[in-house]
Protein backbone atom coordinates (compact mmCIF):
# COMPACT_ATOMS: atom_id res chain seq x y z
CA UNK A 1 0.00 0.00 0.00
CA UNK A 2 1.18 3.51 -0.80
CA UNK A 3 0.51 5.89 2.10
CA UNK A 4 -0.10 9.61 2.18
CA UNK A 5 -1.04 11.75 5.15
CA UNK A 6 -4.71 10.74 5.14
CA UNK A 7 -5.15 8.09 2.45
CA UNK A 8 -3.73 4.82 1.32
CA UNK A 9 -3.68 3.59 -2.28
CA UNK A 10 -3.98 -0.17 -2.45
CA UNK A 11 -4.91 -2.88 -4.92
CA UNK A 12 -8.56 -3.01 -5.92
CA UNK A 13 -10.43 -5.83 -4.16
CA UNK A 14 -13.49 -7.71 -5.42
CA UNK A 15 -15.52 -6.20 -2.54
CA UNK A 16 -14.68 -2.68 -3.79
CA UNK A 17 -16.33 -3.17 -7.18
CA UNK A 18 -20.02 -3.10 -6.19
CA UNK A 19 -19.47 0.04 -4.11
CA UNK A 20 -17.50 1.87 -6.79
CA UNK A 21 -19.93 0.85 -9.54
CA UNK A 22 -22.96 1.92 -7.52
CA UNK A 23 -21.40 5.27 -6.62
CA UNK A 24 -19.79 6.09 -9.99
CA UNK A 25 -21.20 4.13 -12.89
CA UNK A 26 -24.85 4.20 -11.86
CA UNK A 27 -24.79 7.94 -11.10
CA UNK A 28 -25.59 9.53 -14.45
CA UNK A 29 -24.19 12.97 -13.63
CA UNK A 30 -20.93 11.75 -12.04
CA UNK A 31 -20.35 9.18 -14.76
CA UNK A 32 -21.03 11.73 -17.50
CA UNK A 33 -18.57 14.18 -15.97
CA UNK A 34 -15.83 11.57 -15.52
CA UNK A 35 -15.99 9.68 -18.80
CA UNK A 36 -16.01 10.96 -22.35
CA UNK A 37 -18.38 8.20 -23.43
CA UNK A 38 -22.17 8.45 -23.14
CA UNK A 39 -23.62 7.06 -19.91
CA UNK A 40 -25.22 3.64 -20.00
CA UNK A 41 -26.46 1.43 -17.16
CA UNK A 42 -24.07 -1.21 -15.85
CA UNK A 43 -25.35 -4.18 -13.88
CA UNK A 44 -23.84 -4.55 -10.37
CA UNK A 45 -22.42 -7.93 -11.37
CA UNK A 46 -21.95 -8.01 -15.12
CA UNK A 47 -21.13 -11.46 -16.53
CA UNK A 48 -18.47 -9.91 -18.75
CA UNK A 49 -16.98 -6.81 -17.18
CA UNK A 50 -14.12 -6.35 -19.66
CA UNK A 51 -13.77 -2.72 -20.55
CA UNK A 52 -15.88 -1.62 -17.60
CA UNK A 53 -14.33 0.53 -14.93
CA UNK A 54 -13.82 -0.16 -12.15
CA UNK A 55 -12.53 -3.71 -12.49
CA UNK A 56 -10.21 -6.08 -10.64
CA UNK A 57 -7.04 -7.65 -11.95
CA UNK A 58 -6.88 -5.93 -15.32
CA UNK A 59 -3.27 -6.40 -16.37
CA UNK A 60 -2.73 -3.43 -18.65
CA UNK A 61 0.85 -2.15 -18.85
CA UNK A 62 -0.36 1.37 -19.58
CA UNK A 63 -2.77 1.59 -16.63
CA UNK A 64 -2.59 1.14 -12.84
CA UNK A 65 -5.83 1.25 -10.83
CA UNK A 66 -5.93 1.77 -7.08
CA UNK A 67 -8.64 1.80 -4.45
CA UNK A 68 -8.38 4.81 -2.14
CA UNK A 69 -8.85 4.05 1.56
CA UNK A 70 -8.88 6.16 4.71
CA UNK A 71 -5.75 5.37 6.73
CA UNK A 72 -7.56 6.02 10.00
CA UNK A 73 -10.15 3.29 9.52
CA UNK A 74 -9.57 1.52 6.20
CA UNK A 75 -12.88 2.81 4.76
CA UNK A 76 -13.11 2.78 0.97
CA UNK A 77 -13.06 6.41 -0.24
CA UNK A 78 -12.84 6.04 -4.00
CA UNK A 79 -10.63 5.19 -6.93
CA UNK A 80 -7.32 6.52 -8.31
CA UNK A 81 -5.62 5.76 -11.60
CA UNK A 82 -2.36 6.32 -13.40
CA UNK A 83 -3.31 5.78 -17.05
CA UNK A 84 -1.88 6.21 -20.53
CA UNK A 85 1.52 5.33 -19.09
CA UNK A 86 4.06 5.93 -21.83
CA UNK A 87 7.37 4.36 -20.86
CA UNK A 88 9.17 5.76 -23.91
CA UNK A 89 8.24 9.39 -23.22
CA UNK A 90 8.06 8.71 -19.47
CA UNK A 91 4.67 10.30 -18.99
CA UNK A 92 1.23 9.40 -17.64
CA UNK A 93 -2.17 10.86 -16.81
CA UNK A 94 -3.69 11.01 -13.32
CA UNK A 95 -7.33 10.30 -12.58
CA UNK A 96 -9.28 10.05 -9.36
CA UNK A 97 -12.81 9.80 -8.14
CA UNK A 98 -13.95 10.13 -4.55
CA UNK A 99 -17.21 8.78 -3.22
CA UNK A 100 -19.70 11.57 -2.41
CA UNK A 101 -19.24 10.99 1.33
CA UNK A 102 -15.46 11.55 1.00
CA UNK A 103 -15.54 14.84 -0.90
CA UNK A 104 -14.55 18.18 0.61
CA UNK A 105 -12.27 16.69 3.28
CA UNK A 106 -8.85 17.14 1.67
CA UNK A 107 -8.53 13.56 0.48
CA UNK A 108 -8.15 14.59 -3.19
CA UNK A 109 -5.02 16.65 -2.52
CA UNK A 110 -3.48 13.71 -0.65
CA UNK A 111 -4.41 11.24 -3.42
CA UNK A 112 -2.72 13.45 -6.04
CA UNK A 113 0.40 13.69 -3.83
CA UNK A 114 0.61 9.91 -3.50
CA UNK A 115 0.04 9.41 -7.26
CA UNK A 116 2.87 11.89 -7.92
CA UNK A 117 5.14 9.90 -5.62
CA UNK A 118 4.16 6.69 -7.40
CA UNK A 119 4.64 8.20 -10.86
CA UNK A 120 7.92 10.01 -10.24
CA UNK A 121 9.64 7.83 -7.63
CA UNK A 122 8.30 4.31 -8.17
CA UNK A 123 7.78 4.44 -11.96
CA UNK A 124 10.53 6.92 -12.86
CA UNK A 125 8.27 9.09 -14.99
CA UNK A 126 9.22 12.60 -16.06
CA UNK A 127 5.78 14.16 -16.66
CA UNK A 128 2.31 13.76 -15.14
CA UNK A 129 -0.82 15.31 -16.60
CA UNK A 130 -4.36 15.94 -15.40
CA UNK A 131 -7.34 16.82 -17.55
CA UNK A 132 -10.45 18.05 -15.77
CA UNK A 133 -13.58 20.03 -16.48
CA UNK A 134 -13.11 23.76 -15.98
CA UNK A 135 -15.82 23.84 -13.28
CA UNK A 136 -14.19 21.08 -11.20
CA UNK A 137 -12.79 23.46 -8.58
CA UNK A 138 -11.86 20.64 -6.18
CA UNK A 139 -9.68 18.84 -8.74
CA UNK A 140 -8.08 22.07 -9.93
CA UNK A 141 -7.27 22.98 -6.30
CA UNK A 142 -5.85 19.49 -5.55
CA UNK A 143 -3.66 19.59 -8.65
CA UNK A 144 -2.34 23.11 -8.06
CA UNK A 145 -1.60 22.40 -4.37
CA UNK A 146 0.65 19.61 -5.62
CA UNK A 147 2.51 21.89 -8.05
CA UNK A 148 0.61 21.22 -11.28
CA UNK A 149 0.56 24.16 -13.70
CA UNK A 150 -2.33 25.05 -16.00
CA UNK A 151 -1.00 24.49 -19.49
CA UNK A 152 -4.08 25.12 -21.54
CA UNK A 153 -7.82 24.99 -22.03
CA UNK A 154 -9.63 22.88 -24.59
CA UNK A 155 -12.63 25.05 -25.31
CA UNK A 156 -16.02 23.29 -25.43
CA UNK A 157 -14.24 19.92 -25.54
CA UNK A 158 -16.59 17.88 -23.35
CA UNK A 159 -20.28 17.15 -23.91
CA UNK A 160 -21.72 16.81 -20.40
CA UNK A 161 -25.40 16.47 -19.65
CA UNK A 162 -26.65 18.63 -22.50
CA UNK A 163 -23.91 21.25 -22.71
CA UNK A 164 -20.33 21.65 -23.86
CA UNK A 165 -17.78 22.41 -21.14
CA UNK A 166 -14.14 23.46 -21.32
CA UNK A 167 -11.41 21.06 -20.21
CA UNK A 168 -8.31 22.29 -18.39
CA UNK A 169 -4.95 20.60 -18.99
CA UNK A 170 -2.51 20.67 -16.07
CA UNK A 171 1.03 19.30 -16.09
CA UNK A 172 3.82 18.63 -13.62
CA UNK A 173 7.42 17.74 -14.44
CA UNK A 174 9.53 15.62 -12.10
CA UNK A 175 12.16 18.36 -11.66
CA UNK A 176 9.43 20.87 -10.65
CA UNK A 177 7.78 18.51 -8.16
CA UNK A 178 8.27 19.32 -4.49
CA UNK A 179 7.40 16.20 -2.53
CA UNK A 180 5.98 16.53 0.95
CA UNK A 181 8.80 15.46 3.30
CA UNK A 182 6.17 13.98 5.63
CA UNK A 183 4.65 11.80 2.91
CA UNK A 184 4.94 8.15 3.80
CA UNK A 185 3.99 7.03 0.30
CA UNK A 186 6.58 4.30 0.11
CA UNK A 187 5.83 2.76 3.50
CA UNK A 188 4.87 -0.90 3.43
CA UNK A 189 1.32 -1.87 4.45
Amino acid sequence: MLRGDKVGLRARYDDDIPVLRAEFLNDVVISSRADGRPWRPVAPVAPDSRGQRPAVGAEEPERVDFSVVDLAGGTLLGSATLRNIDNHNRSAHIGLGLLPSARGQGYGTDVVAVLCHYGFIVRGLRRLQIETLSDNAAMLRSAERNGFVREGVLRSAAWVMGEFLDEVILGLLAHDWKPDPNLRAASPA
